[in-house]
Order: structure tokens, then sequence, then C-alpha cells
């Protein structure tokens, strides 16, 4: 049966809870093996320390090295602290460019995907005032393939994608910005010359996400972090997942933080962990 290896994540979070909730819930796929990476006993639940750090991050080199060998099919990473790991060694801006590193790949990305909205990111973990020079038709066009044929594997046979602008108005000819003419229209050229998706945009970023989520897209390629992520935790918070594309093998995680402030009070939700596992398990089979 196909291997789901799980990290428990930061300890002191609530990584163990929502997994060991999600495990016992019953809506989980019959036919798979799950196996928890990690010291989930280190630290004390809501009080991070470099204990609970170390373990998470032992917990993800495990994780790597499985998949690598072959003795994992997949991976589902339970929520982490970024700078509790980066105390103890940890040299990645977030668990998707680890894994990324892990593998030697450098055509990935990220992609966010819940019941009513899926998000993939041209740009990742970088500061806002970067964006506009940080943006390419290069990274456009390779998160959105990556979206495209994520899209396919689960069986939509010619995924409509819209590429959002990145000004407000989308730019609006110019007036508030042209990065919509210099940078995500060449790309958009070149996208729609490849026949296998259908690509729109650049669109205005106030109501693509909407007109998404309504069924008019498959998918929207956000120009940066936030533009994406917050229209998609608004609405799917509960059922987000956040898949790394481009790996040898599947990656996912729960949108959701490590949740210090309720770590051991056995209230949190494990609906994300539970989706972010079925999705591991599809991907993997």
């Amino acid at each position: 049966m196909p291997r789901i290896l799980i990290t428990a994540g930061d300890p002191a979070g609530i990584g163990p809870e929502v997994i060991g909730k999600a495990l016992s819930s019953g809506k989980l796929p019959a036919g798979f093996d799950f196996e928890i990476l990690g010291d989930t006993t280190a630290g004390t639940p809501g009080k991070p320390d470099r204990r609970s750090a170390e373990a998470a991050l032992a917990g993800l080199q495990e994780a790597a090295a499985r998949l690598k060998d072959g003795t994992g099919d997949a991976v589902v990473t339970a929520p982490v602290s970024k700078e509790a790991l980066q105390s103890v060694g940890f040299t990645f801006p977030g668990q998707t460019e680890f894994f990324a590193d892990a593998f030697g790949v450098e055509d990935f990305g990220m992609l966010l995907t819940g019941e009513r909205l899926t998000v993939g990111l041209a740009t990742i973990h970088e500061p806002l005032k970067s964006i506009p020079t940080l943006l390419t038709p290069e990274k456009i066009i390779r998160i959105s393939r990556l979206t495209a044929a994520f899209l396919s594997r689960r069986g939509i046979t010619r995924p409509r994608i819209a590429l959002a602008g990145l000004n407000p108005h989308a730019g609006e000819n110019g007036a508030f910005g042209d990065e919509e003419r210099t940078i995500i229209s060449p790309a958009l050229g070149i996208l729609r010359a490849d026949g296998d998706a259908e690509y729109t945009g650049p669109a205005v970023p106030d109501a693509i996400f909407r007109e998404a989520t309504l069924g008019s897209q498959d998918a929207v390629i956000a120009m940066y972090h936030d533009q994406g992520l917050i229209p998609l935790k608004l609405l799917d918070f509960d059922t987000a997942v956040n898949v790394t594309l481009g790996l040898p093998k599947p990656r996912t995680s729960p949108d959701h933080g490590t949740a210090y402030g309720i770590a051991g009070k056995n209230i949190a939700d494990p609906s994300s962990m539970i989706a972010a596992i079925r999705l591991a398990c599809e991907l993997a089979r």
C-alpha cells in the first residue's frame, strides 16, 4: 500500500493534535499506510523552545530522506514556526523551498486549493516592495504550467486559468502601473501557445477571485503571496491545502499555522489536516 508520511511539525503547536484527530476521524481513504515522523512529545504545548524546533527540523529531514529512498510515497507536513526553525539552522524561507532543495528541483511552485478556490503563486515568500522587480514572465509561465499540470492530474482535461493583474484595476492601461503590459501579457501569449489549458488575463485582481468561485475559472495565478492567500483563507480556511508543485513525490500541508495559543487545549479543528491527507493520498495513488 502507498505510505503517506506525516510530519508532526512543531510539537509545541497543534500539529500532533490535528494529526491524531484526522487519523481517527474515519474520513481518510482506505488502502494507505500512515506514518507519523518526529517527536510529538518534545517541548510543552503552547511554549515553543529549542527542543520543539529541533524536533520539527528532524521530522522534515527524515521525511525528505524517506521520500528519496523510496520508503515514503507522499508527505503531509504539519505546521512549523519558520522563526523557530531558523534559530536551529534552517536556512530556507519555508517548507516549500526546503523540499525543492532536497530534491534538487528548480522548477517548483506553491499552490493552495480549497473547496471553492485554487490559487497558484507567481512569487512566494518575498517582501511586498520587492515584487515588481522579482516578478518575471518566466516565473508566471512556470507556476501557470505547474498549476495546469496539477489540475489535469485531478481530472480537468482543459483547465481554465486566469492570470491576475499586479496593480489596481490590472493597471488600467498603464494608469496605475505597466507590469500587466510588460510582464504578465508576454507570459500570457506564450502560455496560450501551449494549447493544453485556457489562459485569460491580466484580470482585475479585485474581481477575478470572486468570478473564479462562481465557476468561471479552475484556478487563479496570483502575483504575490497575500494577493492569493487572503481570498483563499477567507473562503476556504477550514479546508485549504498547501501543495508544493514540481516535486517527484507529493507534498501537502494544512493551510494554517502552529496556533500556539490553543495548543494542548484539544479544541483545534482538524479539517484542513484531513483535507491535506486526503489530497496527498489522491496524488500518491
